[in-house]
Formats: structure tokens, C-alpha cells, sequence
């Protein structure tokens, strides 16, 4: 999700401002990945070579997944308009500077490249992640899926519906297909279900809208968050790069920040679209944007996404107690296959941000496990959550399961990394990441 343009008043008139201390990256993440945000472009968080093996006699009976959408194009031209329109009258003026003159080229090509992917949808990158995340399931899983071509079980795939869901659903169905053949008559055609995977916009999620629409608590954070002259700061030293020191100072700080986060929302995006640049490798908007500002914006990018999508607050689970209708479908297709009346060897569900961030939160996936106070807001400095690492452009989590007679054993990967469930959950031994699935139910309270 992107930083909205609110406007903000010159004045600061909410007593004590808030001050956040900017991350230090995760070692699993490049150098500049955090600030991205939700935009930051996916990578498996573990080697591959580095999985536990299962107990022994334990053989893969069963996988399901659900996986946001792969990179994609900018939702819509509002960005680049509103920044292109500020350049055209500075360039008139005489008024940009020297990296100021190549940016808007670099925003006009840019913004071409998306209007031809089309707003909104899958990227050729992203088109490669939804593919590759599919060959290295298969490559972990290959005695599961030799014996769901042998015993012609089914494959079913299901979408949010939305365009970039469907198309990475069929990217992701058409990679397990091509590595082998024999699965491809297996593999159901995509099928939509809005209130499984697009919960937030759906019956199930009024209350969340109205939360995202008329919390007044919410509202106050959020603008305290922003409304910090940190954000002024960094507005002006985005927008000096690109513009003389008159021309910046000629606007309004509501239109100051307001053009800098539409400048700081094509740099988050620019990664998703590298391969529609012109060399293929990237359009450099790093150029044009500080490492320091970059980061204060994706934290106000973050502090947005972890009030309206995460943790939130403290006393209050309206942001992701709707995700409970994906965490129940992933029980169910586990318990139906221990019942013997399911007829799958796999279930592949395809999402978005919006569902991925609640449901982390929903599970205690490592990074959402702290809600705030009103008191004590969210920020870099007290709170581990980043957008990069809980659901960047790609984001996924997959419970693999193993049987040996009776027994049924849960292994968990988030980003393809093995994740232990919530604190109370006991796996089948100290640091396994293997879990009875009896113990699952009863630490989910679903004995």
C-alpha cells in the first residue's frame, strides 16, 4: 500500500511528536530492502539445502499454500502524474537541477512501461517469482508430487479474483505443469473466492471497513505519525534533488510532502518493474532519493500498513480477526485429508497484502507479535515489524504435511523459510520445526 497524500497543516499542533529510530536490514535482505516496504520484490528467506528432514517413516502425504500476488505495476497513474505535472512547471521555469533534468524522462518511461502491463497488473518479474516459487515447492516436495501424478490426485488452485491474483495463480499452476507434464491434467482451472481471499473487501470485513473509515483513534495515530517534522525534512531533501531551492520552497508543505511521497511511491515501485526498463536491469530511481529519506518514508509506509492491515492496537483485533477464514481453510484441508475424504494433493491460493498481513498477525508469525498502545505508538525502534519481511510483492506461507499410520505432522514455511508456530504450540521435539497436527488443534483452540 502506498503512503496516502494526506495533507498536513504547517503548524504541529499535537503536543509530543513522535520519533522513530531507522532499521538496521535484516540479514536475510539486501542492503535498502526495508525501505520498500510492502513494494520490496520477493526472495526466499532460507537456502535450500538447509530444510530439517522429516522424523523418520515420515513421508510428504500433502501441501498447501497461500501466496500474495507476484511484483507488479503501480495501481494506478496518480504518482507519476502529480510529479510529472510539478516537473513540467519547473522544467518551464528553468528550475530543475541536474538530476532533476533525467527524472523526468526516467518517470515518463516509467509510467509507460506500467500503462502498457497495465496498472495494477503481474510484472514480467513477478511472472518469474509466482514461477520460480513454484519450482522450488516442487523441488522440495518431489516424492509428494511424483505420488500425485501417480495416484491422479488433484491439484486445486483459487484466486482472490483480482487480475495479479489470478495471473500469478496461473503462472504458479503452469510452472508445476511444464517441470512435469503428468501433473498438468490434474491442476483445476482457477477459481475465485472472493470471501476466502479477498476478505478485506468482502462481507466478512465490514467492520474492518468501517474501522479503516471512521476510527477516530486510528485517524489521530496516523496523523501524528506523519504530521512530524521529520516528514518535512526528508520532503524537502527529496524534492531539492530534483528542483532549485526556490522553486521547493515556493510550495505549500501539505503539497510538499505530497509531491515527495509520490516521488518516494515510483522509487518503491520501480524494483517490481525492472525488466520492462530499458537495459532490463532497472530504472535507478535510487538516484533520486536519499538512503535517509527513502527509509523515513517507507517507515510512514510501514506505520500505515501495521495500523490498517497488522498488529494494531493493543485492545483491539478488528484489523486481522477476518483473516480467521483462511487460517480455518488451512486446518480444514489438512483435517479433511487425514479423514480421508479429501481427493487433493495440493491447495494453492493466491491473495494479496491486505489478507497475507492479517493472517500473520492472526498466527504470531515472526514480526507480528507485538501490538502497540496508543501511548506508545509504533516505530522502527520498539517494534520489529517491517512490511518487507512480513509481506513483501511474493509473500507467502505454506503448511507441508507428513504422515507416518496414524500420525500427522504440520512443517510451516513463510517465505519459504521454516517458522515455528506461535508461542504455546509445542513442535515434536526442542528447535524441530515439525509439529503434530493434534497439537495445532489444540493450540488454536480448535480440539
Amino acid at each position: 500500500m502506498k503512503v496516502t497524500h494526506r495533507a498536513i497543516p504547517a503548524a504541529l499542533a499535537l503536543g509530543t511528536l513522535l520519533v522513530a529510530a531507522l532499521p538496521a536490514q535484516a540479514a536475510h535482505q539486501p542492503a535498502h530492502a526495508t525501505s520498500y516496504g510492502t513494494k520490496a520484490t520477493y526472495s526466499p528467506r532460507q537456502d535450500a539445502h538447509s530444510y530439517q528432514r522429516p522424523p523418520a517413516g515420515f513421508t510428504p502425504v500433502f501441501t498447501e499454500n497461500v501466496s500474495r500476488h507476484g511484483s507488479r505495476a503501480a495501481s494506478d497513474s496518480e504518482d507519476g502524474d502529480l510529479v510529472l505535472a510539478l516537473w513540467d512547471k519547473a522544467a518551464a521555469a528553468g528550475q530543475l537541477t541536474r538530476k532533476g533534468k533525467e527524472f523526468g524522462p526516467t518517470v515518463r518511461a516509467l509510467q509507460a512501461a506500467m500503462a502498457k502491463v497495465g496498472y495494477g497488473n503481474l510484472s514480467a518479474r513477478g511472472e518469474q517469482e509466482m514461477r520460480d516459487t513454484a519450482a522450488r515447492m516442487q523441488r522440495r516436495l518431489p516424492s509428494l508430487f511424483a505420488r500425485i501424478a501417480a495416484d491422479g490426485e488433484k491439484i486445486d488452485v483459487v484466486s482472490s479474483g483480482q487480475g495479479r491474483a489470478i495471473d500469478s495463480a496461473n503462472e504458479y499452476a503452469g510452472e508445476l505443469a511444464a517441470t512435469d507434464p503428468a501433473l498438468k491434467p490434474l491442476i483445476g482451472a482457477t477459481r475465485t473466492d472472493k470471501d476466502l481471499l479477498y476478505f478485506h473487501k468482502a462481507a466478512g470485513g465490514a467492520a474492518y471497513r468501517d474501522y479503516l473509515d471512521h476510527d477516530q483513534r486510528l485517524a489521530a495515530t496516523l496523523k501524528s505519525i506523519t504530521d512530524q517534522p521529520r516528514t518535512h525534512e526528508a520532503a524537502r531533501s527529496v524534492l531539492r534533488r530534483l528542483f532549485a531551492a526556490a522553486f521547493v520552497e515556493q510550495l505549500s508543505a501539505a503539497d510538499r510532502v505530497a509531491a515527495a511521497e509520490a516521488v518516494y511511491n515510483l522509487y518503491a515501485i520501480a524494483p517490481a518493474m525492472s525488466e520492462e526498463s530499458p537495459d532490463g536491469k532497472g530504472w535507478g530511481m535510487q538516484r533520486y532519493v536519499s538512503r535517509s529519506d527513502a527509509a523515513w518514508f517507507g517507515y510512514l509506509s510501514d506505520a500505515e500498513d501495521f495500523y490498517e492491515k497488522g498488529p494494531g492496537f493493543a485492545d483491539s483485533d478488528i484489523t486481522y480477526k477476518m483473516a480467521d477464514v483462511l487460517l480455518d481453510d488451512f486446518f480444514q484441508q489438512v483435517e479433511a485429508e487425514k479423514a480421508g475424504t479429501s481427493t487433493l494433493g495440493a491447495e494453492l491460493r493466491f491473495s494479496h497484502a491486505e489478507e497475507i498481513i492479517p493472517l500473520a498477525a492472526l498466527m504470531g508469525l515472526p514480526g507480528s507479535t507485538r501490538p502497540v498502545t496508543a501511548q506508545q505508538p509504533y516505530t522502527y525502534g520498539t517494534n520489529p515489524w517491517r512490511g518487507a519481511s512480513v509481506s513483501p510483492l511474493g509473500a507467502n506461507i505454506q503448511w507441508d504435511v507428513f504422515r507416518k499410520g496414524d500420525r500427522w505432522l504440520v512443517r510451516m514455511l513463510y517465505n519459504e523459510k521454516e517458522t515455528a508456530f506461535k508461542a504455546g504450540c509445542a513442535p515434536v521435539a526442542k528447535g524441530s520445526t515439525f509439529y503434530d497436527l493434534d497439537e495445532l488443534e489444540r493450540c488454536f483452540g480448535r480440539a
